[in-house]
């Protein structure tokens, strides 16, 4: 039974009989046992997040992995398939960009000869998708496997280099146009240097160490006004982020050739241009429009030069390329370390016959037998320069190379391959 003292309210109204100690640590308990239980609570909170946030990655990795659009048995066969040699003393060779124009053409320029061909693209949305896919379809249709893979994967290139020895690569994929760089610039860090960057690195660690051709620019020259453009010109002042992208690119190069024995060759195009060609380019534009009856737009330099340029043909671009690959020499490093030193060179691949725009336009015109709307405009300062001129005896030296197609016939051939890959007849679509 109780005593009168243990009941905390006074027997006389209106008195209340206070015991401190007591209401004291009756309040520090409840105190601490919330805090306790707040506490609880707050881990459990974050083991919760923390389960969520791992389970959700596991997931997106899992998604990530079982709708890649590469991996698995039959995919590794289609690659070493498409990489079979099939001639003595040919190599192994993995093009990347090999959707584009000038990968396309090397492509089935190496395997024609009986080289293994392995293409890589990404398939961006520069230009039209629809006619990559359609190169795409080309290539698969001579037996040439194409990746729809990015190069700053370092997963897929680890992977490529596991299933395939390849003795060559042929790097051409890269973010392309001048003007486009003021619109999105950080596209060309992404493919021209850190996709470079990316590649080297898979190559270095790659056992044998394969040797390098890739596509730098004549655009490098930037605002050099000493002509014809040689390889021992200063290249330190680019017109445009894409030629400095270019030009950073001709500078890692040269460091993963010191540091690491990578046999590393590269290439200086000047204005390709041909069938299968680039949708940006004026060549290709003009053409689209003048059978349109839309006015096209000339710019000129200035007080009024015309603007000229190096336009190099396609079949021409693609000997330069093929001679750099068989010339290119080995790399000399295993397991990532360098066991001596190996070739690095550069090399300008142009026509050396300059032709202004206007020129250009009335080839076309007489071509297409329709005449064009031209709007002569200023050349803004959007990074184009005024002409290109190569100088090509280092690579008529080392190369054996020799341009042999004039615009004019190489114009030609191109209006053929427009016509009828979309279809115009007497200047009508036919549908």
């Amino acid at each position: 039974m109780r005593s009168l003292n243990d009941d905390p309210f006074p027997s006389t109204p209106g008195k209340v009989k206070i015991d401190r100690t007591r209401t004291l640590t009756r309040l520090l308990y409840r105190c601490l046992a919330s805090t306790s239980s707040l506490f609880l609570w707050v881990l459990f909170l974050i083991a919760l997040t923390a389960s969520y946030l791992s389970f959700h990655s596991f997931v997106d990795s899992g998604s990530r992995f079982f709708t890649a659009s590469w991996g698995g048995i039959q995919w590794e066969k289609q690659v070493r398939t498409s990489s079979q040699i099939r001639r003595s003393g040919g190599m192994s060779v993995l093009v990347t960009g090999a959707a584009g124009f000038v990968g396309t053409h090397v492509s089935l320029a190496l395997q024609k000869r009986g080289d293994g061909v392995v293409g890589l693209d990404n398939f961006n949305n520069y230009y039209d998708p629809s006619l990559k896919n359609a190169r795409k379809s080309l290539l698969n249709r001579h037996g040439i496997f194409i990746i729809h893979g990015d190069l700053n994967d370092a997963r897929l290139l680890s992977k490529l280099f596991d299933v395939v020895a390849f003795t060559h690569v042929m790097h051409l994929a890269a973010q392309a146009g001048v003007r486009y760089a003021m619109e999105n610039p950080s596209s060309y860090v992404h493919s021209n240097i850190a996709g470079l960057v990316n590649l080297l690195e898979a190559c270095k660690s790659a056992n044998p160490q394969p040797s390098i051709v890739w596509a730098s620019s004549s655009s490098v020259y930037g605002l050099n006004e000493k002509v014809p453009f040689s390889e021992s010109d200063r290249t330190d002042q680019p017109a445009s982020l894409y030629a400095a992208t270019k030009k950073a690119g001709e500078e890692i190069t040269h460091t993963y050739n010191h540091i690491y024995g990578l046999s590393i060759t590269g290439l200086r195009f000047f204005t390709v241009y041909g069938p299968w060609g680039r949708p940006d380019m004026a060549y290709f534009s003009f053409t689209r429009n003048i059978l349109q009856g839309k006015p096209i737009t000339v710019y000129r330099g200035k007080n009024g030069v015309d603007l000229a340029r190096d336009f190099t043909y396609i079949d021409d671009i693609v000997k330069g390329c093929l001679g750099s690959l068989d010339t290119s020499g080995k790399s000399t490093g295993t397991g990532g370390k360098k066991r001596g030193p190996a070739p690095y060179r550069i090399f300008n691949l142009g026509n050396t016959s300059p032709v202004t725009v206007p020129i250009l336009v009335g080839i076309l015109e007489r071509s297409l037998k329709m005449k064009a709307k031209k709007n002569f405009v200023d050349m803004p300062g959007n990074g184009d320069v005024p002409f290109t001129h190569a100088n090509i005896n280092l690579a008529r030296r080392e190369l054996g190379y020799k341009p042999t197609t004039d615009l004019q016939t190489g114009l030609k051939k191109f209006v053929r391959w427009y016509l009828s890959y979309y279809g115009y007849n007497h200047g009508k679509t036919v549908n």
